[in-house]
């Protein structure tokens, strides 16, 4: 019984267990449920919130979107561009628009169209949320605006109302484009908007609306395009410059070819007709421009500045503002610079692909007076090499990233001097010269004559990068870019990518004394409500004007030196520039087959008190067989400056620049280092002039060459009567060189001694009148004289003479010394320090003399100031 008990007990507890197990499940069930309840429920609202709130925000953005009127869309205001003198030279935007009616465009144009911008067109309402779910897709994988939604009435929107600028695209402007592309679709039809469309879209080379674009590109009204015509300017509006067949015409093809692929795609083109059309090139039927559009094309370059300026800095659409632009630009100039490069009336270029470039800018103002872009441009608005050409100007960098630098921090002067010598770069590798030589120690000014670059290279160490960057930034150049965004290396002391427009602003600042202006094409722009929008720039003091003028200086002796002296001045025109040459490497060389002399650029930027003006030439394609600047090709930049800057010059005043006081100009001894003042016999062809910031100018003289001698001051002379004796004596001379050692050159009654003491004894002098002269003697270099005189009485009986008494005997002594004194005093007075030339050749005179007398004097006595008494007869004899 009790294991019955047992078992039942078991079984009922193990029912139990699962009973309860079952009960805790269901309740989890039953608990589950109300949670998955409440999270669908709070998505669901969280949707609903975000949909109210998206509509609540679209109703607030549409409710603030502009007006849209029919002007709107299918019309524009031009804008006026004025030269310097106030003259209308273009009309923007409204005369380069041909209008066509719904009629006038082929089906094939519409298809095309339609199939590249939006394939639904004829099905959405002005909004497409296919397009947008698919935008929005990709802007969440790829960042807002990286993918548009927008339809074709979206589109025509924008261009009528908005910007099509990517940093315009906002959530508020999204809304309200779309609210009046809903708006503009119940207005008007789809044929009348895609008409308007075809009518607004922009086409590159100034040219609005597609049958704008027809006659300019193939010289053809709209509704004769052919498919490949149709697919190509079906294709311009997303990039027009870039998709430009008379410019890319590679990446024109791309851009028809996807059209053509769109337009299978959507069923309005066969496979196989989209294949033939693709095998067309896109340059086929293209017309040459007609004669106004090649007179516009004279300053086409300067147009396309000034359109990008006032865009950049107004933030209106120059094309369709109607604008009042006041440009700087010198129309006699900009022609004649047009002729310069394309004709050889001027310059002769060696072929049609050379290519060139040219920026000239007032040196006062900044003002852009004349641009030059290229040669033999065929398309407006094409590429403008002054303002985007990334080359490097060579040494042309050298008074920017070197020694203007130089000058400023660390105080050079122009006769600074540096070693040129073996150069290696701290990176490796060796820096050679042009001419793979090296002069030793030479001034700055020779280093920037001469263009040597290791004394660049060891200026720009001195100055540092730090220095070197804070003076381009101040003349508007911004290094921090180059090298791969490193910013200044070494080898920028010997070049680096600056473009036309920015080196001849740069230079203008020396030429201006030291005064920097941005350089602008756009003086002002006046609204049509007559407001006006001052454009002009504030200038700034990049740099000392000591600075400016000893650049200048150099630079003036630049221009006139070398083969620049046959190439650049310009009678009654004082100028300064330098030259820029960069170079292949030896692999290149090598690979391409380009001569050892052969370049890849050429550069010159001169200037003079009113114009500075950069010059480059070269190849687009620089490693293309024979596109390579010949030696003689390398001076076409200064050819060209010199045509230019020679007609510019005729109608202003040309002035030199004017010293200013914080420079001096100081004689100093060539060779000397540090710099040193010329000594006295500092031979002329040793003295150059440099200059010097002041306060630096050095004040010690040089004595490489001797020092200009004084004559010895102090000489006297007393007769003694009973010793008949004459005693001299005088005072000891200084030399500037304490080192050096001084004799003296006596001489008495023409009996010659040289000593180095301080006086000397003369026995048995000869009665009369006896002259005594003193030079001084330092390495060879014999100084004036000083000259005195006494007179020795007659000697007297010996009976005369012990008769005498001491009285009478005092004062004849008294009276021959106050004669000799007085004597002295009068030749030392009138005694004045001869200049080299004439100390020079009274040396000579007086060692001639001096040898005439040690011949016949004893040796003995030379050694000895202090001769014993001799007679005249003792004398005699002992010369015998």
């Amino acid at each position: 019984m009790s294991e019955k008990k047992e078992t039942m007990s078991r079984v009922s507890k193990k029912k139990s267990d699962q009973k309860k197990r079952s009960k805790s499940t269901k309740n989890k069930k039953q608990a589950s449920k109300p949670i998955f309840k409440k999270v669908i429920l709070m998505a669901i609202a969280l949707l609903a919130a975000i949909f109210i709130g998206g509509a609540g925000l679209f109703v607030y953005y549409a409710s603030s979107a502009p007006e849209l009127t029919e002007e709107d869309i299918t019309g524009s205001i031009s804008s006026d561009i004025l030269d310097d003198k106030g003259n209308v030279i273009y009309t923007l935007g409204g005369q380069k628009r041909d209008v066509v009616t719904e009629d006038q465009v082929p089906q094939v144009l519409k298809d095309a169209i339609v199939s590249i911008e939006d394939q639904r067109f004829y099905k959405h309402n002005g909004i497409d949320p296919i397009r947008i779910a698919g935008a929005a897709l990709a802007n969440v994988t790829n960042g807002f605006a990286s993918q548009g939604g927008s339809t074709i009435t979206q589109q025509l929107i924008k261009l009528s109302v908005f910007s099509t600028d990517e940093a315009d695209q906002t959530l508020k402007r999204k809304a309200q484009e779309a609210w009046l592309a809903l708006k503009l679709e119940r207005q008007y039809s789809k044929e009348q908007i895609l008409t308007f469309y075809i009518n607004k879209v922009y086409m590159s080379d100034n040219n609005y609306g597609m049958s704008t674009a027809s006659d300019y590109y193939y010289g053809k009204e709209l509704i004769n395009l052919t498919l490949p015509e149709a697919a190509m300017l079906a294709g311009l509006p997303q990039s027009p410059n870039t998709y430009n067949p008379k410019t890319y015409p590679d990446k024109a093809k791309e851009r028809r070819d996807l059209v053509l692929d769109m337009m299978v795609e959507n069923n309005k083109l066969s496979a196989e007709d989209a294949k033939k059309t693709k095998s067309i090139s896109v340059e086929e039927n293209l017309v040459n421009r007609t004669e106004e559009q090649s007179n516009e094309l004279v300053f086409d370059s300067y147009l396309k500045e000034v359109i990008l300026e006032v865009e950049e800095k107004t933030n209106l659409d120059p094309h369709t503002a109607g604008l009042t632009i006041q440009t700087n630009l010198n129309m006699d100039a900009q022609k004649r610079l047009f002729d310069i490069l394309n004709s050889d009336e001027y310059v002769n270029f060696p072929d049609q692909n050379l290519q060139a470039a040219v920026s000239m800018v007032d040196a006062k103002t900044g003002q852009l007076k004349a641009m030059g872009g290229g040669r033999n441009q065929e398309v407006q608005l094409g590429t403008n090499r002054a303002a985007e050409m990334n080359r490097s100007v060579g040494s042309a960098i050298k008074p920017l990233s070197t020694y203007g630098p130089a000058i400023e921090y660390l105080n050079y002067s122009t006769y600074q001097q540096i070693v040129d010598e073996p150069y290696e770069y701290n990176t490796g590798g060796s820096l050679y010269n042009y001419d793979r030589k090296y002069l030793g120690p030479i001034s700055m000014r020779k280093a920037i004559i001469d263009s040597r670059n290791v004394p660049a290279a060891k200026t720009l160490q001195e100055v540092g990068y730090a220095d070197a960057t804070s003076f381009l930034k101040n003349v508007g150049i911004d290094p921090s870019k180059w090298n791969n965004e490193v910013g200044l290396v070494e080898s920028n002391a010997i070049g680096g990518e600056i473009t036309p427009i920015e080196l001849s602003a740069a230079f203008a600042a020396f030429s201006n004394g030291g005064m920097y202006t941005e350089p602008y094409t756009v003086s002002t722009v006046t609204l049509q409500n007559g407001e006006e929008i001052d454009l002009t720039p504030e200038s700034k003091q990049s740099m000392k004007d000591s600075t400016a003028y000893m650049i200048t200086d150099i630079l003036k002796d630049t221009v006139n030196s070398g083969s620049n002296q046959n190439l650049v001045p310009i009678e009654g025109v004082p100028q300064a520039g330098k030259t820029g040459t960069t170079n292949y490497t030896d692999e290149e060389k090598v690979k391409y087959n380009i001569p050892n002399d052969g370049a890849p650029d050429s550069w010159f930027n001169g200037y003079s008190s009113n114009y500075s003006i950069a010059v480059w030439v070269g190849y687009d394609k620089k490693f293309e067989d024979g596109n390579f600047l010949s030696t003689s090709s390398q001076q076409l930049p200064r050819k060209i400056y010199r045509s230019l800057m020679s007609y510019v010059s005729q109608s202003v005043e040309n002035t030199d620049w004017k010293k200013p006081s914080s420079v001096v100009e100081v004689a100093i001894e060539a060779g000397s280092n540090p710099a040193k003042l010329p000594g006295p016999n500092t031979p002329t062809d040793k003295i150059v002039k440099e200059l010097f910031v002041k306060g630096t100018q050095p004040t010690s003289v040089s004595s490489t060459f001797g020092e200009k001698l004084k004559a010895p001051s102090g000489l006297t002379a007393k007769y003694d009567k009973e010793k008949e004796e004459i005693a001299i004596k005088w005072d000891k001379y200084d030399p500037s060189n304490k080192t050096d050692s001084v004799s003296y050159i006596l001489t008495v009654a023409g009996q010659t001694f040289e000593t180095s003491d301080l006086s000397y004894i003369v026995q048995n002098p000869s009665e009369g009148k006896t002259d005594i002269t003193l030079s001084v003697k330092i390495k060879d270099k014999i100084g004036p004289k000083a000259t005195t005189s006494l007179t020795i009485p007659p000697k007297k009986e010996e009976k005369d003479s012990s008769s005498a008494d001491g009285s009478s005997q005092s004062s004849e002594e008294s009276s021959v010394e106050s004669s000799v004194e007085s004597t002295l005093e009068s030749s030392l007075e009138s005694s004045e320090p001869e200049n080299s030339s004439e100390s020079s050749s009274e040396s000579k005179d007086e060692s001639a003399s001096q040898n005439s007398i040690k011949s016949s004097s004893s040796s003995e006595s030379l050694k000895n100031p202090v001769s014993k008494p001799t007679t005249k007869k003792d004398s005699v004899s002992k010369e015998e």
